[in-house]
């Protein structure tokens, strides 16, 4: 028999000029399995079940994830900024938790610097194509963007695993040392303490950073005057941050780090960003088509939940 009630009723279509609209025309165009689960699980009611049947494809024996799960890094084997991205999706859903993290956590000290936290890249990653701005060396150094929102998650899910401890205690100490930083180093840093136990100390450490961020211009205040704005160096082009970046959603401790004047100029900007085939486009350096292609539809959906997320209409 059927289902009864309002709880059973599918969502009402979106608006046909809507940006969720035209994002999800886009996102059945052009997206890989997993991010059309993603999708229908964030704005059409759809299932987690079938997001972490699409996710279990990129998991590996080892309990880490590989085949290209972040672009950037093709080829099978496990990276930890794979395993990043599976937590990520994993925390989207409320799946975050249970003998599939217990895995990922036996990964993840497999893979540990002697500091116990993780490279961005491990050298297995030799002899399959990897973005020329993703070294591969063979003794790789701790690294905070692959382990600060690993661990910020992990906290967030109130996961406990023996590894936890000393990445714990390495985030804290690489936050503590920053004197000066590039936008992705503070979005990882951000990551860390919005789910950081110590609550007092990482609303302080929180504090320092946007400091560090306003006064080394690492984020965009006026968008109408985009090319006065530096670049961190590495950067392609044009790859600007922005409030938005740094605070996705209101409850982020980097939110207090701007006006909501500048906030608002931020989410205008954002929305303002999404092109003509519906979804958003990659600011970052491309170095391969298929890459791009693959990344346009994670970048639509995280743009979508931010808009979301503080109050704007989507559709």
């Amino acid at each position: 028999m059927p289902e009864t009630g309002a709880s059973a009723l599918p969502p009402p279509p979106p608006q046909a000029s809507s940006p969720l609209f035209r994002a999800e025309h886009f996102v059945w165009l052009t997206a890989r399995v997993l991010e059309q689960r993603l999708f229908a699980h964030h704005f059409l009611n759809g299932s987690a079940d079938p997001v972490e049947t699409a996710l279990d494809a990129y998991r590996n024996e080892d309990g880490g994830y590989g085949h290209a799960l972040e672009p950037d890094l093709r080829g099978p084997v496990s990276q930890p900024l794979h395993t990043a991205r599976a937590l990520h999706v994993l925390d989207s859903v409320g799946r975050c938790a249970g003998q599939r993290v217990e895995r990922v956590c036996r990964y993840l000290t497999s893979v540990s610097t002697p500091d116990g936290a993780l490279p961005a890249v491990h050298p297995g990653q030799r002899g399959y194509p990897a973005a020329p701005f993703i070294p591969v060396v063979d003794d790789p150094p701790s690294d905070l963007l692959a382990t600060g929102p690993v661990v910020g998650l992990l906290h967030r899910n109130e996961v406990w695993h023996a590894w936890l401890f000393r990445a714990t205690d390495y985030c804290w100490q690489r936050i503590a040392a920053l004197e000066s930083s590039h936008p992705y180093e503070i979005e990882a840093a951000v990551a860390f303490l919005d789910s950081a136990p110590d609550r007092p100390r990482a609303r302080a450490a929180a504090e320092r950073l946007g400091h560090l961020v306003r006064a080394q211009r690492l984020a965009v205040l006026d968008p109408g005057g985009l090319e006065s704005w530096p670049v961190a160096p590495g950067y392609a082009p044009g790859e600007h941050h922005f409030p938005h970046d740094y605070a996705r959603t209101p409850e982020s401790l980097a939110r207090a780090w701007f006006t909501q004047e500048e906030m608002d100029r931020s989410l205008d900007f954002l929305a303002g960003r999404q092109q003509r085939d519906g979804g958003w486009p990659v600011t970052w350096r491309q170095w391969a088509p298929g890459t791009a292609l693959e990344a346009r539809p994670m970048v639509t959906i995280e743009a979508l939940r931010t808009l979301r997320a503080h109050g704007r209409a989507i559709g």
